[in-house]
């Protein structure tokens, strides 16, 4: 019984990870995104929106947001510089460029 209790432990904390990490607009909150940015209108960094029109059909979208989001970025989108967010989770990583390249208006 205390097995069966522990693995349902263990299964639960494991599906409240995948839950959040599916969760795109979550983590624009919790990550800070929003502080800088919003869906459609430039704040600190461009709208999300911009962004997805950017690189929309560049097969490389993905990992050049990854890249961006993880080490920080100078120069793309003006002289503001993007600050890393090198303590984001590749998985997360990877949800994030996704959930900001999906966006549509």
């Amino acid at each position: 019984m205390k097995t069966l209790r522990i693995l349902a432990l263990v299964l639960a904390l494991g599906m409240a990870g995948l839950a959040h990490a599916a969760d795109g607009d979550t983590l624009l909150k919790d990550s800070g995104c929003m502080s800088c940015h919003a869906k459609a209108e430039k704040v600190v960094g461009p709208a999300f929106l911009s962004i997805a029109d950017k690189y929309r059909g560049d097969k490389d979208a993905v990992a050049t947001l990854v890249q961006s989001i993880q080490n920080g970025s100078k120069g793309k989108w003006g002289r503001m510089p993007m600050p890393p967010h090198a303590s984001i989770s590749q998985d997360d990583l990877k949800t994030l460029a996704r959930h900001v390249l999906a966006m549509k208006p």
